[in-house]
């Protein structure tokens, strides 16, 4: 498994990290025991990152890290949480006075006095520009509540603003094979910046597991139902925004472009953490064998031609559809 420093945090974290979005029911029901099997398995192959957010299940997620972590404390993990997305998406409710109440409701549920690293996760646009905002997370790293913080965006131009922010440690933002924009400048600017950039939605919502066929179905319950046009929260966040037909043939033509015995998550990670200025990609799993394919990808040698392949289809697939969005 690759390493490399996540930002200005000056930690050292594995290229595949390990979202963990599907502990909080969203994608269907994750069993106790299931989530534990997955963190097992990645740190077994070498995970050093952990995602979450305290509205993942509304704490289940971090709690459930908790849990692993007090148990695993050899285990050097890192755990990246957000906050921001359990109240209304109104400019006002960032301030201060929520962030002390987020963190320590954060802090309970992970078992951690200082916590690694926390995100303000995807709020309004205003809130990247708020000098107060920054000043409240810096009075959080002073007193020791946290460590380090950072960002989770929805656009370019939000990754944009906050990387020019001094005490930003790392932008999260969604990067893969079917979303290609955060290349063209968020990348160069984090590079030269310092700042860690961790790849969000690596898979497109699993499309780019090469699984779907345009039949394929999910769950009431999971977003790839409920959100797929957008309903319940950014419809970025849902297949990348990608129509589910066109993501499902763009896959396939994917797949049939590796070599044999290269998986298609596989290829799709590599791909990712490939990229000039990535620090890590932050996969979800829901079982154990996920877990491992997905860590293999952090020491998976980049099948040649795969990054015109990723270019082509894009160009022909999505670009058009989603580039100036987000």
């Amino acid at each position: 498994m690759q390493r490399r420093t996540l930002g200005r945090t000056g930690r050292e974290t594995s290229v595949i990290g390990l979202g963990t979005w599907q502990f909080g029911g969203d994608w269907g029901p994750v069993a106790a025991e299931d989530a534990f099997a997955v963190m097992d398995a990645s740190a077994e192959a070498g995970t050093t990152l952990f995602d979450t957010a305290d509205v993942y299940g509304d704490g289940r997620s971090e709690q459930l890290i908790g849990r692993w972590i007090a148990a695993h404390p050899e285990a050097g993990v890192t755990v990246a949480t957000k906050m921001g997305r359990r109240v209304d998406q109104v400019p006002s409710n960032y301030v201060a006075a929520n962030f002390r109440q987020w963190v320590d409701r954060s802090r309970e549920n992970l078992g951690q006095d200082t916590l690694d690293l926390v995100q303000l996760h995807c709020p309004p646009t205003p809130v990247f520009e708020d000098d107060a905002v920054y000043d409240a997370l810096d009075a959080l790293v002073a007193d020791g509540s946290i460590a380090a913080y950072g960002v989770s965006v929805e656009t370019a131009d939000q990754a944009l603003t906050a990387i020019a922010r001094p005490g930003v440690a790392s932008v999260q933002v969604i990067l893969n094979a079917f979303r290609l924009k955060p290349l063209d400048r968020v990348l160069p600017a984090a590079r030269e910046a310092g700042v860690a950039i961790l790849a969000r939605v690596p898979l497109a919502s699993g499309l780019l597991t090469g699984k779907y066929t345009t039949e394929t179905t999910f769950a009431p319950e999971d977003h790839r139902t409920y959100n797929r046009e957008g309903q319940a929260f950014d419809q970025g966040e849902t297949f990348s925004g990608v129509p589910f037909e066109d993501g499902v043939r763009a896959a396939q033509e994917f797949a049939a472009s590796l070599p044999e015995g290269v998986s298609v998550p596989q290829a799709a990670l590599a791909w990712v953490v490939a990229q000039d200025g990535v620090t890590a990609a932050i996969p979800g799993a829901r079982n154990a064998e996920q877990a491992r394919s997905n860590a293999a990808a952090g020491s998976l040698e980049l099948p040649a031609d795969l990054d015109a392949t990723v270019h082509e289809l894009y160009d022909r697939w999505f670009r058009a559809t989603v580039h100036e969005r987000w």
